[in-house]
């Protein structure tokens, strides 16, 4: 059983169909992005009892800014159709993913919702990394190819280690165990990188 087992509410309901709408024809991480978002919902469910149907919708919709049609008022339908909680939290994740490009991106743990939100994408995200360098056969070549990615790991440490207190222990955790692999792997391709200069 999952969150998303049935029978489902019928905002969740809603959620998944909207997702299906609006992730079709989209890839995420090599796969269709809709898996991404079912995902990411379940990943939250793992770790949340009862989590509040709110995040879980979120969860479900987060790349729809992303994906929806550019004449689409994003935020609009998404207020009219799930409320503004689900719209606000959507609108922080989308904050968070564009501060990715930036130096320094800022770490923001204080809102339970989005924490738990972020939490669970990051776990999916990085795991989902993980498997396809380790598809490859030659995980040091397939982040050494990714300098961006590399520079990105300190920061998602430090937002596992500032998440840690607010986050369950167990997604604390999941988090961590998504992350030390990469760490290591990109250690070994940046030794790789200093023995052949």
């Amino acid at each position: 059983m999952t969150v998303l087992s049935p029978p489902r509410p019928a905002a969740i309901e809603r959620a998944l169909h909207d997702a299906r709408t609006w992730c079709a024809g989209h890839t995420i991480d090599d796969r269709p992005a809709l898996v991404h978002a079912l995902r990411v919902a379940v990943t939250i469910g793992q770790h949340v009892p009862a989590p509040a149907q709110d995040v879980i919708v979120a969860a479900l919709l987060h790349d729809a800014p992303e994906f929806a049609p550019t004449e689409t008022d994003v935020y609009q339908t998404l207020t009219a159709a799930y409320g503004i909680e689900v719209a606000r939290i959507i609108a922080a994740l989308q904050a968070e993913h564009r501060a990715l490009d930036e130096p320094n991106p800022p770490i923001h743990v204080d809102d339970q919702s989005v924490l738990l939100a972020s939490t669970a994408d990051k776990i999916v995200a990085l795991t989902s990394l993980l498997r396809r360098a380790q598809s490859t056969g030659k995980a040091p070549d397939f982040f050494d190819r990714r300098p961006v990615l590399r520079g990105l790991l300190s920061y998602f440490r430090a937002f596992q280690r500032a998440a840690h207190p607010r986050l369950p222990a167990s997604m604390s955790a999941h988090l961590d165990a998504a992350l030390t692999p990469l760490e290591r792997a990109t250690a070994t391709a940046s030794a790789q990188r200093v023995s052949t200069r």
